[in-house]
């Protein structure tokens, strides 16, 4: 009898544990969960249903804590930003909290969004941005500093809106949006402060996949997400690595990167392990080691 009671006992506490820590989740403006079903893969939600996810302080708090946090675990093979509810993604700043900041609260609140923006933008796995709603300001400049976006195909509103606010996008929209559609392109979403449709903006380039009607921008970067995930971590880690600094490189010291970052991975226990599967005619279980 007392086993089945223990076994019971155990039991009731993994799931009052997995409940706890999902009503923590759901009180978080911002978090990160594992996406079961999908190993490797982790979602950071954005978790303000009630404003479309506008960047509130605390949001960009949390998100800031999620970023320092995945930026060392190495089980995160991909990381796909997205909304927890439907049709949402991030309609940019809060700008009802803003009317109530200082001036001196508003320089925080900017230094820290490029702050986060660039954490985003510099972390060592892949990352694709989930768009399954309005992504406006704020929230086209988060998805920009993914490394892909992947559009839902009801979505009607991808812009940078703000010379329509008397500004122009503060937290790297002129300079991301520039090097992803070009500067003649960029000017015009700038100047019109037009906003697109996602058939439009995979069009522009701006985004690089749009769903299925009968589908999610999220089930789409799911999809996206496990093609990575079949290839070698270390590998995804250092192609991106190698792609990323070749903006700031002439293509000699470029090539000389590339070199570099290949050589190591040549005795990675995930090489080797790529080697014989070929071999033996089968398809290689990656370690990221």
């Amino acid at each position: 009898m007392f086993l089945p009671s223990f076994r019971f006992a155990r039991t009731n506490v993994k799931v009052l544990s997995r409940r706890f820590i999902q009503a923590q989740a759901a009180e978080k403006q911002a978090f990160l969960k594992p996406i079961e079903s999908h190993p490797g893969v982790w979602g950071l939600a954005l978790n303000r249903p009630q404003s479309k996810n506008a960047i509130s302080v605390a949001l960009l708090q949390q998100l800031r804590e999620c970023l320092e946090t995945v930026l060392y675990d190495k089980s995160v093979r991909v990381l796909i930003l997205h909304s927890t509810a439907a049709g949402s993604f991030c309609a940019g700043a809060d700008l009802i909290e803003r009317r109530s900041m200082t001036q001196v609260q508003v320089n925080k609140f900017l230094a820290d969004l490029r702050d986060a923006l660039g954490k985003l933008e510099a972390l060592p796995m892949p990352t694709i941005a989930a768009i399954d709603g309005p992504a406006l300001g704020g929230g086209l400049e988060m998805s920009l500093a993914c490394d892909l976006r992947v559009a839902g195909h009801d979505v009607t509103k991808i812009g940078l809106p703000e010379t329509g606010l008397g500004i122009i996008p503060g937290a790297g929209g002129t300079q991301r949006v520039t090097r992803i559609i070009g500067p003649s392109r960029a000017k015009d979403l700038i100047f019109t402060a037009r906003s697109l449709t996602a058939s439009q903006a995979l069009d522009w380039g701006l985004v690089n996949y749009v769903s299925d009607p009968d589908s999610t921008g999220f089930h789409r970067a799911l999809t996206l997400a496990d093609t990575m995930t079949r290839n070698a971590p270390l590998a995804l880690r250092a192609a991106k690595q190698a792609v990323s600094r070749s903006e700031d490189l002439a293509l000699e010291a470029g090539l000389d990167f590339e070199r570099a970052t290949y050589e190591t991975l040549l005795k990675t226990e995930d090489r080797l392990e790529a080697l014989s599967a070929f071999k033996e005619k089968r398809k290689p279980l990656f370690k990221g080691e």
